[in-house]
C-alpha cells in the first residue's frame, strides 16, 4: 500500500505507520494518566487533546472513562473512530475548540502542548481547557522540559537515521534538531525516503521550549493550580513510569510532566 502524502506531516497522514514507528503495547502513556487521575482525584469524563490514533482512548474507554478525542488531523481521527467506537472523536484545533458539555480531565500528551508556539496560542489553549473543565478538574500534560536545553546539547548533536517497516516497505528517516533561540522553539527537519521515491520527502515541525516558571505563570494566569510538576517517571522519560512511583521534583531531565487543577 502506498503512503498517503497530503500535508506537512508524513506520520500523521499515515496513522498505521505512526503506530508502527511509536509502539506502546503496554499502554504506558494511558496507564500513566489513569494513575495520576486516581492519585489526584477526578471523574471519568476525559478529553484527550492531540488524541492521534486513539490508542490511549481505547485503553481509557476499557477502564470506564467516557472519552472524547480531539485532533487536527482528519486521518488520525478517522483511524481512531474505526478502532475505538466506544469513544467520540472530533477534528478541531487545540487553540480554538468548542465542545458541548464539561470534562473532569483534559490530557495533552507527547508534547502536543508545545505546538502552541506563541504566548497568544498558549493563552488560547489554556483558556479552552479552563472553559471545558469542571471546577476541580485536572489538566494533565506531558512534554519536553525547556530548562533541560540550558546545559545539555546531546539531543542536538548530529543526525539521527531511523527506519520503520510497514506493509513490507521500509520507510527511512533522517532527522536533525536545532534551537531557534529568537522564537524559543526546538525545530526539527525530517527527510523520509522509501523504495521507488525519486527524492526524499522533507518535513518540518517545531515545539515551544517552555520553562517550569513560565508554566506556573501561565497556569496561574488562567485559573489553574499546579498540583504536580516532575521530570520522572513518565511514559517517555529516562526513568520508566510504574504505578504509585514517587514523583521526582528535580526537573533536570528532558521531560516535564504537569498536573493542573482548575480553580473555581
Amino acid at each position: 500500500m502506498r503512503p498517503n502524502i497530503i500535508s506537512a506531516n508524513f506520520l500523521t497522514d499515515n496513522p498505521a505507520i505512526y503506530e508502527q514507528r511509536f509502539p506502546d503495547p503496554e499502554h504506558v502513556a494511558a496507564r500513566f494518566v489513569d494513575d495520576l487521575v486516581n492519585r489526584f482525584g477526578a471523574g471519568r469524563e476525559l478529553l484527550d487533546v492531540g488524541c492521534g490514533t486513539g490508542r490511549d482512548a481505547r485503553y481509557w474507554a476499557g477502564r470506564g472513562y467516557r472519552v472524547t478525542g480531539l485532533d487536527c488531523s482528519p486521518q488520525m481521527v478517522a483511524y481512531a473512530e474505526e478502532r475505538c467506537p466506544a469513544a467520540n472523536f472530533v477534528v478541531a484545533d487545540m487553540r480554538s475548540f468548542r465542545l458541548p458539555g464539561a470534562f473532569d480531565v483534559v490530557t495533552c500528551l507527547d508534547s502536543a502542548f508545545l505546538y502552541c508556539h506563541t504566548n497568544d496560542e498558549l493563552d488560547a489553549f489554556l483558556q479552552r481547557c479552563h472553559d471545558h473543565l469542571r471546577t476541580g478538574g485536572l489538566l494533565i500534560a506531558e512534554m519536553r522540559n525547556g530548562a533541560f536545553f540550558l546545559g545539555n546539547t546531546e539531543l542536538l548533536d548530529g543526525v539521527q537515521d531511523q527506519a520503520v517497516v510497514w506493509d513490507g516497505v521500509e520507510y527511512r528517516s533522517r532527522t536533525r534538531l536545532w534551537i531557534d533561540h529568537a522564537n524559543q522553539l526546538l525545530r526539527r527537519e525530517r527527510r523520509w525516503d522509501w523504495p521507488g521515491r525519486d527524492e526524499p520527502l522533507p518535513q518540518h515541525s517545531a515545539w515551544r521550549l517552555l520553562f517550569p516558571q513560565e508554566l506556573r505563570h501561565f497556569a496561574d494566569r488562567h485559573g489553574f493550580e499546579v498540583v504536580a510538576m516532575f521530570d520522572e517517571p513518565g511514559p517517555r522519560a529516562e526513568t520508566p513510569w510504574h504505578r504509585d512511583a514517587a514523583l521526582s521534583t528535580r526537573l533536570s531531565g528532558d521531560r516535564l510532566h504537569l498536573v493542573l487543577r482548575r480553580n473555581g
